[in-house]
């Protein structure tokens, strides 16, 4: 995706959307001195545009039983074999994101599950029977942080 230009405007509803998605958008247009109509318009065009991609509502995976969170490095045997795992990874409910990586890993995943002994059924039973070299697995104790990139890199 190309980098776009933006206005005070764009990068002020940018901030506060990023930092309350439901933020509603009269509320913006009040923080910002401008009508509600144009921050409706502003959004939809970023929409369009592919600068805003949505807004989520995010679950939290141990309220739903999902104590264990992993990061797992996929070793491909062939890389050939890259689209066929990725479809199949997605057919996998606990795997969360996969990205195609440089560095040692062919794919580099990260999971959801219930506790270590379903962590180590989903990675026997389904993961590693996609026929790969192999995986090394991460465990992640706790999520320290997340957070969105700056808005504005240049003023952070």
């Amino acid at each position: 995706m190309s980098q776009h230009t933006f206005d005070p405007l764009d990068l002020n509803i940018l901030r506060l959307l990023s930092g309350n998605a439901r933020k509603p958008y009269l509320e913006i247009a009040r923080e910002c001195g401008v009508s509600g109509a144009a921050i409706h318009q502003r959004i939809q065009r970023m929409s369009a545009n592919g600068v805003i991609k949505g807004a989520e509502l995010i679950v939290d995976p141990s309220a739903m039983g999902y104590d264990t969170c992993a990061y797992v490095g996929i070793f491909l045997r062939d890389p050939s074999q890259f689209s066929s795992v990725v479809d199949a990874l997605m057919k996998i409910p606990e795997v969360v994101e996969c990205h195609f990586t440089t560095g040692q890993y062919d794919i580099f995943i990260k999971l959801y599950a219930r506790n270590n002994d379903d962590l180590l059924h989903i990675l026997q039973d389904q993961i590693q029977a996609l026929g790969l070299a192999r995986t090394e697995t991460l465990i992640s104790f706790k999520e320290v942080f997340k957070r969105q990139i700056p808005v504005n890199p240049g003023d952070e």
